[in-house]
């Protein structure tokens, strides 16, 4: 019987002949935020630990409350920053170097296709959208990592998804995983492999297939992948640069035609159209023409889901010469100072300013009720981000909506939730 992805991974960091149900793999790299981290270290200690396995491989990102938003988050920083000189942790990133962990991560060249990683941050899964298998843990296994090197865990079953069909304009991979998590609810990948595969996601760009695996958590996923492709290579070389540094064969990271699923699901996107995901569950997705004149109070584009460049662009040709609807608050965020560069440089920075969009340094911030962005009670944000559960955004009495950045960007303009083809033809 032929392994799939993820198991031809864990198989070769556990170092085994044969895959078991349980594993206990040597991770290639494992980190933490400046909210799990903290726990993190404060395990480490108490568990009596007085070295790390590797400090090349380790990292700690301080993206969630940074600039510090209070006192708490200054400690949590400063906790980290002491761990880190102690211990010479090489990947340390704080305020003046750091952008939201799923998408710096990759820029920076510390995760790599065919890898085995863990963070201490359940969207960690993002990171399998260039053919990686990433877990997310809670801080006690991050605490054991960075002493022993490696993470216990249960070998999970695939779910293969195979999407047909030709995307029709605007639709991406955002679109696609609000209507796979709709089709088969929040639980539907339970500790589950979502491996997302077929002639559509071979022509997605990479930024949308990183969308993709991001959401796998919110099926209850244990991790989404896609199969690295030469598409990949070239698009890890491009923003890596001289991190980039893979020296496997692409020919060993696929799944095995032989290989065993729990199941397979196909899903022809052919009559497919933007989705929005309604309060309170990501699994609530419906078209954009059926909620169309919903008011909204605020828009949010950006986030590890979809903050990086194409979304951007994708915002910023909406938004072109035109203003967010008066009353509205307009948010952007790019996803890491890189990014920030880039759309600066091609004048998207500019293009969002003169819409009335008030643009952020690189920060989790809304997308958690963090900062930069809290709902007040009754109000309704729409945004790019992975959650709209109660209380996401802020108050338990505001309302999230979830759509990608082409939905977020028309509906600023109109004030309510709007398909991009009214702005657009």
């Amino acid at each position: 019987m032929g392994l799939t992805l993820i198991e031809k991974i864990l198989l070769r960091a556990s170092g085994k002949k044969d895959l078991r149900d349980f594993v206990y793999p040597k991770v290639d790299f494992c980190f933490g935020n400046d909210i799990t981290a903290p726990l993190a270290v404060k395990e480490f200690v108490k568990a009596g630990f007085d070295s790390v396995f590797d400090r090349k491989k380790i990292g700690f990102i301080c993206d969630h409350f940074v600039p510090a938003r209070d006192l708490k988050a200054a400690n949590n920083a400063k906790l980290l920053r002491d761990f880190a000189a102690k211990y010479k942790i090489k990947n340390f990133f704080d305020i003046n170097e750091c952008g939201v962990e799923h998408v710096f991560l990759i820029e920076k060249g510390l995760i790599q296709p065919g890898s085995f990683n863990i963070g201490a941050d359940s969207h960690t899964c993002t990171l399998g959208g260039i053919g990686s298998a990433s877990f997310g843990v809670g801080s006690t296994d991050l605490a054991a990592a960075m002493e022993e090197g490696r993470c216990w865990l249960r070998v999970p079953e695939t779910i293969k998804f195979v999407y047909k069909g030709k995307l029709s304009k605007w639709l991406g991979g955002k679109d696609l995983i609000l209507y796979t998590i709709g089709k088969i609810g929040v639980e539907g990948a339970h500790y589950k492999v979502m491996e997302f595969s077929g002639p559509v996601i071979e022509k997605l760009g990479l930024d949308d297939r990183l969308s993709m695996t991001n959401m796998a958590i919110e099926a209850g996923g244990k991790t989404g992948v896609v199969e690295p492709d030469e598409g990949t290579l070239r698009y890890l070389k491009q923003i890596q640069g001289k991190n980039f540094r893979f020296k496997g064969s692409l020919k060993d990271l696929k799944s095995d035609k032989d290989a065993k699923y729990r199941k397979v699901i196909e899903i022809d996107v052919s009559k497919l159209e933007p989705q929005v995901s309604c309060p309170h569950l990501p699994s609530n997705a419906k078209p954009v023409s059926s909620l169309k004149g919903i008011a909204l109070n605020q828009v949010v584009i950006g986030s590890c889901t979809n903050g990086r460049i194409t979304d951007l662009r994708i915002a910023a040709k909406i938004l072109k010469n035109k203003k967010v609807k008066k009353g509205l608050r307009a948010v952007v965020l790019p996803a890491s100072p890189d990014i920030y560069k880039q759309a600066e440089k091609e004048g998207l920075i500019e293009i969002f300013m003169a819409a009335n969009c008030i643009v952020s340094p690189a920060t989790c911030g809304p997308c958690l009720g963090g900062h930069m962005g809290i709902l007040d009670k009754g109000e309704v944000a729409l945004a790019t981000t992975n959650r709209n559960f109660i209380g996401r955004m802020g108050s338990p009495e505001s309302f999230v909506y979830l759509s990608s950045a082409a939905v977020a960007a028309a509906s600023a303009i109109k004030g309510k939730i709007t398909h991009p083809n009214e702005i657009i033809k």
